[in-house]
């Protein structure tokens, strides 16, 4: 190996070492995509798969050999159908990636400060009431998939509206809100539960979704709890718990590209629109 890397000139050397380097981290990026998956299990019993079939080659088991290989060529024509979720959002994230965000996105999100102050006023409300809610915000994945499992609104966005929506008495309090920029474009919408194995058991069907959606796009959800009241922020595959109305403003501060200087959120007068806990 030493004496062909002397045959090597000093421009080859650097480009195997950059080529190398690139494989590793595409292996980094893919055993991340996959950890805390159900496609962990499906690796393990790949890799089993592939030790038997070198196992019973070297034993020369002809007959299992056989069988084994067989089963090879059988599981790659299915990976790309047992393995699509972790490709389509492997495909997701190369989409949003720093370079194609540059080049096709044209800025922030339009009301970003005051759709901030809205949803987190809307957040507060409710968790005062113990009423459950899923409030979905759009970022550069497009959520119409979701918001067609739902009724189409396409109403600007406020407190009430969002208060309204989740209250015992709508139809639509069951489902998901989905916001898009200055609009909730579809309310009542289903969401994918969440694929991780790693999820804890203390969540409920809500978090579960918040963290679904997130695993699947960009979006940012706001769960509210019915059975505390408390608030939660979902994203990128992760729940932030706890959160108040103002440091639920500030997250989706950072999160919506809107400054962070803006107008912070205020307490409505009176304890602001709210209903009793979801039945």
């Amino acid at each position: 190996m030493l004496s062909g890397l002397g045959l090597m000139t000093p421009w080859e050397i650097v480009v195997a070492v950059v080529e190398v380097a690139i494989i590793a981290y595409l292996v980094y990026r893919l055993l991340l995509l996959v950890r805390g998956t159900r496609s962990v299990q499906l690796l393990n019993g790949l890799v089993v798969l592939l030790c038997a079939t070198l196992v019973s080659q070297r034993l020369n088991l002809l007959a299992i050999s056989w069988i084994l290989e067989k089963l090879l060529v059988m599981l790659v024509v299915a990976l790309p159908v047992v393995f699509q979720p972790e490709l389509r959002r492997a495909l997701e994230q190369l989409g949003r990636g720093r370079l194609v965000s540059r080049l096709f996105r044209a800025g922030p999100a339009r009301g970003g400060s005051r759709l901030a102050v809205h949803v987190a006023r809307a957040a507060a409300a409710l968790s005062r009431s113990r009423t459950g809610a899923i409030i979905v915000l759009e970022r550069q994945t497009g959520l119409q998939d979701v918001a067609d499992t739902g009724v189409r609104l396409d109403a600007v966005v406020s407190p009430e509206l969002l208060v309204t929506l989740f209250s015992p008495r709508s139809p639509l309090h069951d489902g998901a809100a989905v916001v898009r920029g200055d609009r909730v474009v579809a309310a009542g919408c289903f969401l994918p539960l969440a694929e991780a194995v790693e999820v804890d058991p203390d969540l409920g069907s809500r978090h579960r979704a918040a963290l679904g959606v997130t695993e699947h796009s960009d979006a940012a959800a706001v769960v509210v709890s019915e059975e505390t009241g408390a608030v939660s922020l979902a994203h990128a595959a992760r729940l932030e718990r706890g959160l108040d109305e103002r440091s639920l403003c500030q997250r989706l501060y950072q999160l919506l590209g809107a400054p962070e200087e803006g107008p912070g959120p205020q307490q409505p007068e009176g304890g602001g629109p709210g209903g009793r806990a979801d039945g």
